[in-house]
Order: structure tokens, then sequence, then C-alpha cells
């Protein structure tokens, strides 16, 4: 009999356990980069205070893993979509800020990302609109966690975004970039997809573990590669893009939402969904 070499994209119930750590302190460096996320600060300042927050509690930053890239944080501003690389740019009001983050904590990673709309009273009809924006971003990112619950294919947890987005909003989903496997590495299989695709998609079963991050614009999908820096993505354009993220684990009692300090409690509640804890 010959035995497969692949490797399981499914982890065990210890290895989903060793998941938590990691996860949850990429959330507490998430909070402490939303804290310094405000108008006067620098894309530095809020990349130092997710490392401080990160190194604080004895993990290291997994960006910096990347061959080639020197911060903990990306941090896309207005038009940026991803990979934007944190500089001295003066965060300004009614900017709208995505940050994404991670951290590897004893051998196994954790990855997410989450929307500031920087207030200004001056502008109440910008910040209306890229709230809106980020808004419908986290509503879809919620709405695929919750169908993950019951799928039986990842196919239904990206199909929950477009069907929300395409029913709800005139935006468009950046089919570029999508989610992914986590566990080992920050990037593993299976992709997971942010909109309906074509032929069989990864079985949703215990030891599953995903990043779910749908990455919407204001306007048309199409990107273009900041030739500066070989970095960062920008809307080809020139209008919004928001991104939300959360990595969450599948066991054989349920869901849990890693990276959200309650398990996704808050975000699940509105679809009838109750996170379970990793048992």
């Amino acid at each position: 009999m010959v035995r497969s070499l692949r490797k399981s994209i499914y982890k065990s119930p210890a290895q989903l356990r060793l998941m938590q750590e990691p996860n949850r302190i990429t959330a507490l460096a998430l909070q402490a980069a939303k804290e310094a996320c405000v108008a006067g600060a620098t894309l530095l300042d809020v990349d130092r205070a997710a490392e401080a927050k990160i190194r604080e509690l004895g993990a290291e930053p997994n960006f910096m893993l990347e061959p080639g890239y020197k911060h903990t944080i990306c941090a896309n501003v207005n038009d940026r979509v991803v990979h934007a690389v944190p500089d001295d740019y003066v965060i300004q009001p009614g900017d709208i800020v995505s940050i994404d983050c991670g951290a590897v904590f004893n051998g196994w990673h954790g990855d997410s990302a989450l929307t500031v709309v920087v207030p200004d009273p001056d502008n109440p009809e910008t910040v209306a609109r890229r709230q809106a924006l980020s808004d419908h971003t986290k509503e879809a990112m919620w709405r695929a966690i919750a169908a993950l619950a019951t799928a039986k294919e990842l196919n239904s947890v990206g199909g929950a975004v477009e069907d929300y987005i395409s029913e709800n909003t005139d935006y468009s989903i950046v089919e570029e970039y999508i989610g992914h496997g986590i566990g080992r590495s920050m990037h593993e299989a299976p992709p997971v997809y942010t909109y309906w695709v074509n032929g069989r998609t990864a079985e949703v079963k215990p030891g599953l573990c995903v990043a779910i991050e749908p990455i919407i614009a204001a306007g048309r999908p199409e990107t273009v590669t900041d030739k500066n820096d070989g970095w960062t993505v920008r809307m080809a354009d020139g209008k919004d893009s928001c991104q939300w993220e959360h990595s969450v684990a599948v066991h054989k009692e349920g869901i849990w939402v890693l990276t959200a300090l309650d398990g996704g409690k808050e975000g699940l509640a509105p679809f009838g969904v109750t996170p379970v804890p990793i048992p």
C-alpha cells in the first residue's frame, strides 16, 4: 500500500489548544495598535505599539519572518489594500486604516486584522462613508464565520461573503487576496475564498483552522503594487478598501474564534451561533 505524504490540513485537539495563545496575543496586539491609531500619530507609532505588546507577552511578530519584511503590522490607509509597509505617514482625521497583524508563540501562529475609521468632526460625510465600508466588511466576515459553524465545505464560507456584499452594497470583493489555513506556518492550505468558486473545496470538519479575511473595495476590484517598496498594494482606481480578519478553529463541539477575546460570542450572537471553547 502506498501512503500519501501530503500533510493533513486538519489539526489534532492538542494542536488546536496550542493555537490559542498566539492568537490571543495577536488579538491583544491589535487592540494596542487600535489604541495607537489616532490622528497625529504615525504608522510607525502604531507598528511599535503592536510589536511592544507581542514581545511583552513572550511572542514574536510573525510578519517579520517574511523575507524582506521588517515590521509587525501591515498598515493599509485609504486606497492601500494589503501589505502596506508602516512608515512616517501621519494619520489624518477621517482616514480609514486597516491593520493586519500576527504573532508566533512556541512555533504556532496567529493572524488577524481590523479596521479603524479615525474621527473627523469637520467631515462627517467622509467618516460615515468609510465607516459604512468598514461595517459592511466586518459584517461579511462574521457572516462567513457563522457559515463555518454549519458548512460542509469551505465554499459556503466564501459564498456567505459574496452573497452579503452583492445583495447589500455596491462594493467589490478584491478576489486576488483571500484567506488561508494557519498553524505551524502563518499561511497554510487550504485557500479560503471570499466568493463562490466552482468545484470542490476543503471539507469543514474538526481540526480545521483557518483565517477568514474579506477585503472589500469601495470601487472596482483591480489593484496595483507600489513600485517604490514592492510590498504595498493599492486600489487601481484610488478608492478606499477595507479588511477584517479572524482566525477560527473547528473542533468536535463547535467553532471558536481564536483571535476574538470572547471566542466570537458577541460577533456570532446575531446569527444564532454560540462559540464553544476548545476542549
